[in-house]
């Protein structure tokens, strides 16, 4: 029996999965955009981290160190970038993509424009949404948290983080979109880089913020739907919309 039941909820999980995937292409396949079902995580960090971000080690492209993270002593090293993990893991900067999609098993999906379809948005904080973008010959990291900002008032933030330098950073405009019951909301700016740390972007809002009220609005049978689009671009500005 015990068997049975496992076996049971499994394919439950995937009938599910496989629900809310053909939902999103029938939303989203008119306008040709690939969809990518992602699930919740439960961040296993024992608090949110703060990166004191100096501005002359991040132009020279090294990892301000997080607090959890010891300092990096070799420049041409840098700590792991993903959110979801105190990872002890240093390498290169050109082999951050393998290291999240062996280690921590991160997807990544092709293509200029695609759907980002977050699933069971109703779970407690803090929860994380993750998944690799690769566009324009670059991989950019989409990072959905859902967080407490201030004691029972959890508000989600998306953020786009490129997986390069600042340098590189600049070159990209990247836009967030939400689109459902006749109601559109936008956001567009230029990606953070992977050294700045994830939890520093979160902290000082500089992503798109939603509210518990508006990301229902948005939602759909707890799932919401954020359309995603990067293009080049040198002008530095950002703007939400609505």
């Amino acid at each position: 029996m015990l068997f049975f039941t496992q076996c049971f909820g499994a394919v439950l999980d995937l009938i599910h999965l496989r629900f809310q995937h053909y939902k999103a292409k029938r939303v989203f396949s008119a306008a040709g955009q690939l969809v990518c079902v992602v699930n919740p995580t439960h961040s296993l960090k024992y608090a949110p981290t703060l990166c004191a971000a100096a501005q002359t080690s991040t132009e020279q492209g090294i990892l301000p160190p997080c607090h959890h993270h010891e300092a990096v002593h070799d420049p041409q090293l840098v700590p792991c970038v993903c959110p979801l993990f105190s990872c002890p893991w240093e390498g290169h900067l050109e082999v951050v993509v393998s290291h999240l999609r062996q280690t921590h098993h991160i997807n990544i999906l092709q293509g200029a424009e695609i759907v980002f379809l977050a699933t069971d948005m109703h779970l407690p904080a803090p929860t994380d949404w993750i998944i690799m973008h690769s566009c324009l010959g670059h991989q950019f990291l989409l990072v959905l948290r859902k967080q407490e900002k201030y004691e029972g008032h959890p508000q989600f933030f998306a953020t786009m983080m490129l997986i390069g330098t600042p340098t590189q950073a600049d070159n990209f405009t990247y836009r967030l979109e939400l689109n459902r019951n006749q109601r559109r909301l936008k956001w567009e700016a230029t990606p953070r880089s992977v050294l700045e740390c994830v939890d520093s972007v979160i902290s000082d809002g500089d992503c798109l913020v939603l509210n518990t009220s508006l990301a229902q609005l948005f939602s759909d049978n707890g799932s919401l739907a954020i359309g995603i689009a990067i293009t080049t671009s040198k002008v530095h500005n950002s703007k939400a919309e609505m």
